[in-house]
């Protein structure tokens, strides 16, 4: 693994090229919102995805990484010779829809890992493309927004709280059922559309939880907003409030709860259960 201020380098071509790639189909939507088939999770490929997976990959390879690609477009995919060393685990564009119909909040998430699994990602970037904004984290370094410290609120108060719900998909009985003690407590309940972003607002404290019960979420779109996330003093754990153990995989599904303080993470818990 190379050293913090390498990989931070590294990380900042890699989003000014993704910016660079996904230009043209930004100013120009009709052809961004050409469906390309279906992706490695599952979901349809515009062709603003695979122009950021590919300004990715090729930063990469210019900095001669040998690497294992763990991604939501193209699966996995080996680089190098010694692929087995690295694992890069990539959301090129999460928060398609959003960016295909110009609305401001799109990201794209990089996670750098020893081994393929969540709880090994060591370094991590999640890029709001649209704001220029940039978090980073490092394993046991903290976590940053555009080069400055972040850290998750501490306000424990459900009816004060802000708090992120994906309800993409959620027509059933029991998703309702699951969620109404948790909308009869709160005020303040949002969906975004960009779930690595989202759980960056928590790590940032602008949020002070997000909540993804369907069991739909990939952990590609999870790997890198985790580490910024605990890195920043935030909770995340499944709904049994452990450890969230999961493979870096773009068909691996997890349900969470990303909160900023223990005080808020048990309260929502304790309300999801009931």
């Amino acid at each position: 693994m190379f050293a913090q201020k390498k990989w931070i380098k590294i990380l900042r071509l890699c989003k000014k090229n993704i910016q660079k790639a996904i230009l043209p189909y930004i100013k120009n939507p009709t052809i961004q919102q050409q469906d390309l088939g279906k992706g490695a999770g599952g979901d349809s490929i515009k062709i603003v995805d695979l122009a950021a997976e590919k300004a990715i990959i090729e930063t990469l390879k210019k900095h001669n990484i040998e690497f294992t690609l763990i991604s939501e477009e193209s699966g996995t995919k080996k680089f190098g010779d010694n692929f087995e060393k690295l694992y890069v685990t990539l959301d090129p564009i999460d928060g398609t829809t959003n960016c295909v119909h110009n609305i401001p909040f799109y990201c794209s998430s990089i996670a750098i890992s020893k081994k393929p699994i969540l709880s090994s990602v060591s370094i991590a970037t999640v890029i709001d493309l649209y704001n220029n904004i940039t978090y980073f984290a490092q394993k046991d370094c903290g976590a940053y927004c555009n080069n400055k410290r972040i850290s998750t609120s501490t306000c424990n108060l459900l009816d004060k709280a802000i708090i992120g719900l994906d309800i993409n998909k959620t027509n059933t009985q029991n998703f309702i059922t699951r969620i109404s003690p948790l909308l009869n407590k709160t005020k303040h309940i949002r969906h975004f559309g960009a779930n690595a972003l989202e759980i960056c607002y928590v790590a940032e404290g602008k949020t002070e939880a997000f909540i993804d019960i369907r069991g739909k979420l990939r952990t590609t779109d999870l790997a890198a907003s985790y580490l910024i996330l605990r890195e920043s003093g935030g909770i995340i754990t499944n709904l049994d409030n452990n450890p969230i153990v999961a493979k870096l995989d773009p068909k691996t599904n997890v349900s969470f709860l990303a909160s900023g303080n223990n005080e808020i993470h048990k309260k929502i818990l304790n309300l999801l259960k009931k």
